[in-house]
């Protein structure tokens, strides 16, 4: 049977499905707007709630993507080698699935939020299931949406367009599911935020925003941190967005309803033009550690070395990369983390995927985001959309193991459990988790690495800071 359900704005019908390996069924509710369509004068505006409606809404199909440029979700597709429905986009954007146990009681569950990657400017529910997730682990699970690029970003620095209506999207979607999901069977005093790259961000944005206070009480970040507070990362060059857009630039207010009545798909082509060129990986990546110009000599000289072979020295470059633009941010967030008193659990994913024999080159072993088709139970799903479906059965093992690490940290806020090997929490001795198809405790992740930093960069970028206040 379809099964209904009854929300603050109305019926909605959706679908039962199965998943490989279990009898237990997942109810699923696609679709669901969690705001109003931000078209028109809601376009650069906080989300507002939706309407409610009259009659069985339809909750069967996926909602459409919102506005982004279609080859990027292809690249994507193809490096993890996924498959999707064909994708549609539109601005009436602001929808999330919700995936539950059939035989789920009234608010008793524990609910998992996921909030997709994509740099802020492509992805959608529509890529991920949640079904293999929701039976096997028996808690409800969200997927979210919320405005890109431009769309989702643009501010006029003052009061007329604040801007971040991507982050705002995301706390209407957790408002939404403290008045909704009890219907579903999940328990709104149990919600854990997690995410990948972009959606890693943005759940720490929430760990750090008083906005989001309430609405969620566990978070896991898989491959991404906020840690630089540099405005000039999201600051728009007001005057750059009227040229392109041919507007007036007399007033923000102006500017602002000129752009309001531009297409979006002309938003999209044009927002390319005015996208903030940080210059390649390097400027990024070393203004996101606040590394002085004049060490860069220094970093690059103890990373690359004298090397000229292009093997070696592409391994090193990559290593450098990696460490600048995650390991050490992660352990900066661990530390404050663990200062704080809040308990706290690191891993390094660690696993090649077996399906990349033919896509990836030898030297690319975990790849950015290759924990999230584990962790949606990706072997195991049978519908439209497949993330890691040509897997090993170790593979699937371990699938199932990520499933049931990270459903244990959403009821519990400790992932061990039992048949488990133990994930110690992130202390003074700096431990955590490796995963691989076999799971092992490891110390201090990159600690030379790490000491280097702290030595040479973090110590010196501090001493230079004191120079300048004292010559103030």
């Amino acid at each position: 049977a379809e099964p209904e359900v009854t929300i603050t704005h109305g019926r909605l019908k959706g679908i039962q499905t199965n998943v490989k390996g279990t009898e237990r069924r997942v109810n699923a509710f696609l679709g669901i707007p969690f705001a109003k369509a931000p078209v028109g004068s809601l376009r650069f505006s906080s989300p507002e709630p939706p309407e409610p409606w009259s009659g069985l809404r339809d909750a069967t199909s996926y909602p459409p993507l919102c506005p982004q440029d279609p080859s990027l979700m292809k690249t994507a597709e193809t490096n993890f080698k996924e498959k999707h429905l064909p994708f549609r986009t539109s601005e009436d954007c602001l929808y999330l699935n919700v995936y539950s146990p059939a035989a789920a009681n009234k608010g008793k569950l524990p609910v998992m939020v996921w909030i997709h990657g994509g740099n802020f400017i492509f992805g959608g529910a529509a890529r991920y299931d949640g079904s293999a997730l929701s039976a096997y682990e028996n808690v409800v699970v969200v997927i979210i949406q919320y405005r890109l690029g431009l769309l989702g970003f643009f501010n006029t620095g003052d009061e007329h367009a604040r801007g971040n209506w991507a982050f705002l999207d995301q706390v209407a979607a957790l408002r939404w599911i403290q008045e909704n999901i009890e219907h579903f069977g999940g328990d709104p005093g149990s919600v854990t935020l997690f995410g990948v790259s972009a959606g890693a961000c943005s759940v720490f944005a929430h760990v750090l925003s008083p906005l989001s206070k309430g609405l969620f009480h566990k978070a896991i970040s898989e491959s991404g941190l906020i840690v630089h507070s540099d405005k000039h990362f999201i600051s728009t060059d007001l005057k750059k967005v009227a040229s392109v857009f041919k507007c007036e630039s007399s007033s923000s207010l102006s500017l602002l309803n000129c752009l309001r009545k531009q297409e979006a798909e002309e938003l999209l082509l044009k927002s390319k033009v005015v996208a903030n060129s940080v210059g390649f990986l390097f400027p990024f990546f070393f203004s996101s550690q606040n590394v002085p110009s004049e060490l860069l000599p220094v970093v690059v000289d103890e990373y690359i070395g004298t090397t000229d072979d292009p093997a070696e020295l592409r391994d090193r470059f990559l290593d450098l990369l990696g460490d600048a633009a995650l390991v050490l941010p992660s352990i900066r967030v661990l530390n404050y983390h663990r200062e704080s008193g809040a308990p706290a659990y690191f891993f390094e994913f660690q696993h090649r995927p077996s399906s990349y024999w033919d896509s990836k080159p030898e030297y690319v072993k975990a790849d950015h985001g290759d924990d999230v088709g584990f962790v949606f139970g990706g072997p195991y799903l049978t519908g439209d959309i497949q993330l890691r479906s040509e897997v090993t059965e170790e593979e699937k093992n371990l699938s199932r193991t990520l499933m049931k690490y990270w459903a244990n940290f959403a009821r519990t806020g400790n992932p061990n459990g039992e048949g488990l090997a133990e994930w110690p929490s992130y202390n003074l001795h700096e431990e955590y988790l490796q995963i691989n198809l076999k799971q092992k405790k490891g110390r201090k992740l990159k600690e030379k690495k790490v000491d280097f930093w702290k030595k040479v960069v973090f110590e010196n970028t501090n001493e230079q800071k004191k120079k300048v206040h004292s010559e103030l």
